[in-house]
């Protein structure tokens, strides 16, 4: 386990990105979410491993994406925020009632983060589609219980971020991470 890693998980449209960037503008280093540039990159190129195109193949490369991030991350000096982790490959091709491979859990297992995994529930206040989320709410909602059951389900603790400020949210991290 690598106590200096630390996992913001949650349905899209929950406001980690915004957070995990103002927590990089205070010098918190961090890793990018895999899917976001997953799908700009799959665009660029004319790809189709894209949610709405061929799931597994998304799922697959997020998986690369995460354990690649993971072993970079690794050896850094801590702490590092993670834009999603590992398990929510696992927790996503649940949601899509995908199987999922043995090579996933294998790497939930031997890649472990911090205990402690911080969850963004659903903020329907703030929601909003864009290029790359083109889910509902009722499905960022889904995705939500989905990252619950994964991440619980892998022994990880739990931390639910209060519905609150970018700045609240920041502190409220900082407070659990140093």
């Amino acid at each position: 386990m690598a106590d200096h890693l630390h996992v913001i998980t949650g349905g899209p449209g929950s406001g980690k990105t915004s957070l995990i960037e103002a927590l990089a503008a205070e010098g918190i280093h961090h890793m990018p979410e895999a899917g976001r540039a997953i799908i700009q990159d799959q665009v660029d190129v004319g790809g189709t491993a894209l949610p709405w195109a061929d799931r597994e193949a998304f799922a697959a490369l997020m998986l690369a994406w995460e354990m690649r991030s993971y072993r970079e991350a690794f050896r850094s000096p801590g702490p590092i925020i993670f834009d999603r982790g590992i398990p929510d490959v696992i927790g996503y091709l649940r949601l899509c009632g995908l199987p999922v491979p043995t090579t996933a859990l294998r790497a939930a297992e031997v890649r472990r983060y911090s205990s402690r995994v911080f969850i963004a529930p659903p903020w329907p206040e703030i929601f909003e589609n864009d290029a790359q989320r083109k889910q509902t709410l009722a499905e960022a909602e889904a995705t939500f219980h989905a990252m619950i059951d994964a991440y619980s389900g892998l022994g990880y603790e739990l931390v639910t971020l209060p519905l609150a400020s970018v700045a609240e949210r920041t502190d409220f991290i900082r407070e659990h991470i140093i």
